[in-house]
């Protein structure tokens, strides 16, 4: 086993979009990082994502009333959340957690909490990916709700006002109005719910690995290994041990996603966190496409124009990691995607399933653990492109000791820990 000793030094874990954007900001303050995965950047969750920069996402799911919805939900052929059965055992524990939030109370702390996280999304990925190889990605649009009457969006009433009360209004665009702003929706769509001021990536893939880059170009590290533990000496972190190699540090940055679960709790933590699966399908050369990334409301997915197609993204399957992609899923979002772009044909498509790292209370975890000088920087469930650029900023602050870590007091790794 190889040797790399050095000192002030940060060892990032994870290569998706928190991770490199948490390796460039300490690189741009003149720290000495490595980056370590076990595949290249941005191969993991952050390439199959819907791409869309969605500040006004501040409303988590569990939303009043979920507890009572769900099992209606989960018997709903025409609605997208799934279940694999025979992991209901193992999911139960975390499901009662997380449902226990479903109330109006914690629903509106939570939203307030993302806020600060995601609220100036396309802000914070301009000075992340500006005047760089990363910025040809990066669109700057409006993000749409496309519902198929006024009805169905007034059904969506307290998500909405919540979104309002965070700073959030859409613009109502009704009727034919709706075509002119994008003919390729089907004619069941009777209003767009317009959110300004908002973006999305071009290839959210791409993007990360134009950031790793970036990061190369400011002297910073990039090492494709499996790492397998974090060593403490005194109570302090110094190196990560990896599959080939052991990599002396006196910080470290734990960002990868829901894989992050396992060295967390090795580190003492209590984490409620489950794999929420989500898919994707890409529409290669649509003889349609949109002008901005648009959310359909009746199936809970977003479709957006990217380089290589139309991504449609969604679905909601609770099933763990091992197992490999589900037929309904897939099946159910092409059902939606005939029906919202019924003229549309293309000469490919793509399928693919990712894993979303979902904490219990929707909140992402972020900060120190203890003083050991391990930082956490996942857990950002359906904004983690979204939320990475901020994220990355904040920790890399901590870590410079530019930031007040008790501004952060509510994303704490430690929150469901047992008090010492």
């Amino acid at each position: 086993m190889n040797t790399v000793c050095n000192t002030s030094h940060t060892v990032v874990i994870g290569a998706g979009i928190v991770g490199v954007s948490t390796a460039i900001w300490l690189a741009r303050a003149g720290k000495q990082v490595t980056l370590v995965d076990r595949l290249p950047p941005g191969e993991g969750t952050s390439h199959g994502n819907g791409g869309v920069l969605a500040s006004c996402a501040v409303v988590p799911v569990t939303t009043p009333g979920l507890i009572h919805k769900a099992p209606g939900m989960l018997l709903n052929a025409d609605f997208p959340l799934f279940l694999r059965w025979s992991y209901l055992p193992k999911l139960a524990p975390w499901l009662w957690r997380y449902l226990s939030y479903a109330n109006e109370s914690d629903t509106r702390r939570i939203a307030e909490r993302l806020t600060y996280i995601i609220g100036d999304s396309v802000e914070q990925h301009q000075d992340l990916a500006g005047n760089t190889i990363a910025d040809q990605w990066l669109v700057p649009s409006d993000y749409q709700f496309a519902y198929r009457s006024m009805a169905e969006f007034q059904q969506e009433r307290f998500t909405w006002a919540l979104r309002k009360d965070n700073g959030f209004e859409p613009e109502l665009i009704q009727g034919q109005a709706v075509r002119e702003k994008e003919p390729a929706l089907g004619a069941d769509i009777q209003l767009l719910a317009v959110m300004k001021n908002h973006g999305h990536i071009r290839s959210p893939g791409l993007y990360v690995k134009s950031l790793s880059e970036v990061l190369l170009g400011l002297g910073g590290k990039i090492q494709q290994l499996a790492v397998q533990d974090i060593e403490l000496r005194d109570g302090k972190v110094c190196a990560v041990v990896c599959d080939q190699e052991r990599i002396e540090c006196d910080s470290v940055v734990l960002a990868a996603g829901v894989w992050s679960g396992p060295l967390s709790r090795k580190m003492g933590l209590t984490i409620p966190m489950e794999a929420e699966r989500g898919y994707h399908v890409i529409f290669e050369n649509p003889s349609v496409n949109l002008n901005a990334p648009t959310m359909i409301a009746s199936g809970k997915f977003v479709a957006t124009p990217m380089h290589d197609g139309l991504r449609c993204a969604g679905v909601v399957e609770l099933g763990g990691l091992d197992a490999g992609p589900s037929t309904e899923p897939i099946a159910f979002l092409r059902r939606q995607v005939k029906h919202v772009f019924p003229e549309m044909h293309s000469s490919n498509t793509v399928e693919w399933l990712g894993h979303r790292p979902a904490p219990a209370d929707s909140l992402p975890f972020i900060g120190q653990i203890r003083n050991t000088g391990v930082y956490t920087a996942f857990g950002h469930h359906h904004i983690g492109l979204t939320g990475g650029a901020k994220t990355g900023r904040l920790v890399a602050d901590l870590i410079s000791g530019a930031a007040d870590p008790v501004a952060l007091d509510a994303f704490k790794p430690d929150r469901f820990s047992p008090k010492q």
